[in-house]
C-alpha cells in the first residue's frame, strides 16, 4: 500500500497538528516531562492524534497530565488553483 505524499494530504484538508503534552514522570510521578508530537491531522476529530494518545495511554508509562495543541492547514481552498499548461519565455 501506497502512503500518501505530504502534498497529496495538504491537498485532501490535511493540516500540521502539533500538541504539547505534559506527563507524569514514571519514577517520580510528583514532577512533569514534556513531550512534543507533530504530524499531519484532520481538524476538527483528530484522528492522528487520538490514535496516538490512546497509544501513549495503553503501552507507554507515565499518565498524561494534559494536552495542549495548535492546528494549521497549511494549504487554504483559495491558495490552490489547477494549472493545465505553463509557457516558458527565455
Amino acid at each position: 500500500m501506497r502512503t500518501a505524499s505530504e502534498m497529496e494530504l495538504m491537498l485532501q484538508g490535511y493540516g500540521l497538528t502539533t500538541a504539547k503534552i505534559l506527563y507524569h514522570y514514571p519514577d517520580h510521578p510528583h514532577l512533569l516531562q514534556t513531550y512534543v508530537w507533530q504530524d499531519f491531522d484532520l481538524a476538527p476529530k483528530f484522528p492522528m492524534l487520538f490514535k496516538f494518545l490512546d497509544f501513549w495511554q495503553e503501552k507507554l508509562e507515565g499518565p498524561l497530565h494534559s494536552v495542549a495543541y495548535t492546528h494549521r492547514r497549511l494549504i487554504a481552498p483559495n491558495e490552490w488553483r489547477k494549472v493545465d499548461g505553463e509557457i516558458v519565455l527565455h
